[in-house]
């Protein structure tokens, strides 16, 4: 294989684009402006746990397809650049795009002649023409293609080789043909438009994946009050071909991480700009971001007033497979528990504390084991399979005192109930 492969930005996203591409056979150049990422990355320690990652960025180093760097020269022979970064949001999912401007506006600089740069980095929509101009200042030869990622925390790697589809928006057919000839190697299963239908499908599916869990949750909280289940609604909706087995249809804690508020706030202020309203997608957000506070209340119903009361919490990722804490909606609804002065402590298998400027609001327990002795309710609120996995029903003795609260219906409630405990989940009665 002839072409060489760059990656800018190397957190999750990046990473996992370096050693997919490596694994396929091409030799990789990553580039990120942390040197201290990039010392970590050639001694195979990635940025945040992603399962087998560590294993490939090892192998990747080893058979010499994959190098780390923080020079941006680095790039200079590379055909095809990806674009990587997580595009940075505020506490209101609000996107800054200067990182990646400036990225383009670096690698510009160094390009060979006909690269390609490919944005893989969340784009509002309208902003892949603007990188393109930015680029084509520098060398007019240059091209941008967009191809959204559409990975999984968890199972990162296996998502990437093996998508489905891809979708690749071009400004012509000559950098849509050469991009096709590259994507081929994973898919040929490839949706081509232009370069603002395929941010529109970004944003799209986001939404539409937002919506689904704000709108299950809605179910949910009139299942409970109505005696009715949340498991059978959504075994009715999904058994209508119109939604099917795969909707998105699993009730919770509501969504977080950024990523999917982060397109919301792009269509609604499109919304703003266009009519002065926030509109559908803006009430979807604002419905999400409330959640935290039906959850406050639902555990109040629980165990009656926070204060002083001792509750532990299972989980911090914001989903199971991955140790960030970025935008960790376990860690926003951890805060509003304090907030009402409860007395909190927490465990999870893989979060990475790290993260966080300050851990002493955190009480860090080494176990589930120590959360259940040490606390009178106990929340989970990330899958992690350990939970599902604990023998709950061999400990009930020891535990027969303690309420738990499953926000995320993961536990086995059938198992839970019939083992004596004090089992709450969301939209069952």
């Amino acid at each position: 294989m002839n072409e060489k492969i760059g990656v800018i930005g190397l957190w999750h996203l990046g990473c996992v684009i370096s050693v997919s591409w490596s694994k396929l056979g091409y030799s990789v150049a990553g580039f990120d402006y942390d040197n201290q990422r990039i010392n970590n990355l050639n001694k195979s320690i990635p940025p945040l746990f992603e399962p087998n990652l560590k294993e490939e960025i090892r192998m990747g180093l080893v058979n010499k397809r994959l190098s780390f760097s923080n020079e941006i020269k680095s790039l200079k022979d590379c055909d095809f650049v990806f674009l990587s970064y997580d595009t940075p949001v505020n506490e209101d999912d609000k996107y800054d795009t200067t990182i990646l401007e400036n990225s383009i506006r670096d690698v510009a600089k160094v390009l060979k002649n006909e690269a390609i740069v490919v944005i893989s980095s969340q784009s509002p929509v309208g902003y892949c023409s603007k990188f393109r101009e930015i680029l084509k200042r520098y060398n007019s030869s240059c091209e941008i293609a967009y191809s959204p990622e559409n990975l999984r925390l968890g199972e990162a790697i296996q998502c990437y080789l093996n998508p489905g589809r891809i979708i690749l928006g071009t400004a012509n057919t000559s950098t849509e043909k050469n991009c096709k000839q590259l994507f081929n190697k994973i898919t040929d299963q490839i949706l081509c438009m232009s370069l603002e239908s395929a941010e529109m499908v970004k944003h799209g599916i986001n939404s539409f994946l937002s919506m689904s869990i704000v709108f299950t949750n809605q179910l949910a909280d009139i299942c409970e009050e109505k005696n009715a289940r949340i498991d059978d609604v959504v075994l009715g909706l999904k058994s209508d071909s119109r939604i099917g087995n795969k909707a998105y249809l699993s009730p919770g804690i509501g969504f977080s991480g950024g990523t999917l508020g982060r397109d919301l706030r792009v269509l609604e202020s499109v919304n703003i700009e266009l009519s002065g309203s926030s509109g559908f997608f803006g009430y979807v957000h604002k419905i999400n971001s409330e959640r935290k506070l039906t959850l406050v209340k639902r555990i109040q119903r629980i165990i009656g007033n926070l204060k002083d009361k001792k509750i532990g919490v299972l989980g911090l990722t914001y989903k199971p497979g991955t140790s960030t804490l970025r935008r960790s909606l376990p860690l926003e609804i951890v805060a509003k528990l304090l907030e009402e002065k409860a007395c909190l402590s927490v465990f999870d298998p893989k979060a990475d504390y790290s993260e966080l400027n300050n851990t002493n609001w955190l009480k860090v327990e080494n176990s589930i084991y120590d959360i259940l002795t040490k606390n009178e309710l106990v929340i989970v609120l990330t899958e992690w399979p350990e939970f599902k996995q604990f023998d709950w029903a061999g400990l009930f003795s020891q535990f027969k005192n303690v309420k738990i609260f499953d926000a995320k219906n993961c536990l086995d409630e059938k198992k839970m109930k019939e083992s004596g405990y004090k089992y709450f989940s969301v939209g069952r009665y």
